[in-house]
């Protein structure tokens, strides 16, 4: 089976990785991918939402599948182009339509989906330019902190946690007035929850489903979960508070009705769905949806997944997921992400990484490169995530600091502490 992999970070390589030890797998293409993924199959120099190009591409390369990485390509139709071509539409994508992509391309429609179908999650108001009056009457009658998201993509930038009711409703009229552009014409508020998160990920076909390893992921940059939000600094799975019990709950709470809600909106929704929750006291709670797979959360669950990846897609694609096996590793696996000086602000690309090929026992996913001939360069924020597989989580983080000390570019930075909550 020849497979287009669309997207440029770790959680594709991570894909590309996986997907590369299938004896199912003839050819892999990754578009545009970054310098790991050229390691594993042909990176092809295409944007991820010119699906005009990816069409030619598809065509051209034999495609029998496609998996779609990012959220943004599914969010603008690229399974909506393909059903509507008649020499595309054959060709399974795996990643929802664009009505199902909304569950989060609109933090609106997650909520409403969420509450209809009886799903635990935290009270909320929409508000936009005409009901304005009402979101800080509703603002005045939650507790401290306030969450404000806005409806729409924001490149993870697009949730606001204020201490403060003034400047929770200063916040609020900038979001509305293009704070994030036309992502925050509307706005959702919401009941802030206090516990711990935890990603769920489920591959579904659109009636069956496997639920895959979970994770915990840390978005803030400083030790001790402080400073600015990122898009993740490290991931570990699986997660110590979610025994069988919390996942049963999961299951039977969230996942079940998510699935059973999709049917009954006939949404056909063939791909990845990530859970984000909260644990309040043991309890979880739905805080969003994404579509596809969490990043750096892929890094690590790829590697406590045993069985063939192909497989599990093709299950998803011929409506038949429930006949295929998941086998998943109970050791466990962390992610340390390798980042740019600056980041998640103003920070420099092109930087020379070096001693890459002194890594031992762990495997590095790159998610911001690029090849300059044989040269691996720096290429975004986020750079490479050194993943691990150990008996224990402290051995898997032992590993991974272990390698990243290998590891040099100029005004690189790593959070040290990852794991420290759930000692």
């Amino acid at each position: 089976m020849n497979i287009l992999i669309i997207g440029s970070g770790g959680r594709e390589h991570a894909l590309a990785w996986k997907l590369k030890q299938s004896s199912k797998l003839d050819n892999l293409y990754i578009a545009p991918g970054n310098a790991g993924t050229a390691a594993l199959g042909e990176n092809l120099a295409i944007d991820t939402t010119d699906f005009s190009a990816i069409r030619e591409v598809v065509i051209q390369n034999r495609i029998q599948m496609v998996v779609v990485g990012p959220e943004i390509p599914l969010v603008a139709g690229i399974h909506d182009f393909f059903l509507a071509d008649g020499q595309l539409s054959g060709i399974p994508v795996i990643g929802p339509d664009s009505h199902g992509a909304r569950l989060e391309g609109s933090k609106e429609f997650a909520k409403e989906f969420m509450v209809k179908n009886n799903i635990p999650t935290a009270k909320y108001f929409t508000v936009h330019q005409g009901n304005l009056d009402e979101g800080i009457e509703f603002l005045k009658n939650v507790k401290a902190p306030y969450v404000l998201k806005a409806d729409g993509l924001a490149a993870g930038k697009g949730v606001l946690i204020i201490e403060h009711l003034d400047e929770a409703i200063q916040s609020l009229q900038e979001m509305l007035n293009g704070l994030f552009g036309s992502a925050s014409s509307t706005v959702v508020i919401e009941e802030f929850l206090s516990g711990v998160e935890c990603s769920v990920f489920v591959l579904t076909d659109g009636t069956h489903y496997k639920i895959l390893p979970e994770a915990k992921d840390y978005k803030r940059i400083g030790e001790g979960d402080t400073g600015l939000n990122t898009g993740g600094m490290g991931a570990i799975s699986p997660v110590p508070f979610a025994t069988p019990e919390f996942m049963r709950k999961v299951e039977e709470r969230m996942v079940i009705p998510t699935i059973s809600g999709l049917r009954r909106e006939n949404i056909d929704f063939k791909g990845f769905i990530f859970l984000g929750l909260m644990s309040c006291e043991g309890e979880p709670y739905l805080i969003e949806y994404n579509v596809r797979m969490g990043d750096p959360e892929t890094e690590a669950v790829m590697m406590r997944i045993q069985s063939d990846l192909v497989d599990l897609l093709e299950g998803v694609a011929q409506g038949n997921l429930d006949k295929r096996t998941l086998v998943t590793d109970s050791r466990t696996a962390v992610t340390v992400m390798v980042v740019a000086g600056g980041y998640p602000g103003n920070y420099e690309k092109g930087k020379k990484i070096k001693y890459l090929e002194t890594v031992e026992g762990s495997v590095v996913f790159h998610a911001g490169t690029k090849l300059d001939g044989e040269m691996v360069l720096t290429n975004g924020g986020r750079v490479l995530a050194v993943s691990s597989l150990a008996g224990s989580m402290d051995e898997a983080l032992a590993l991974s600091y272990k390698n990243t000390e290998k590891i040099f570019f100029e005004k690189m930075y790593y959070r040290t502490d990852l794991g420290f909550d759930l000692k």
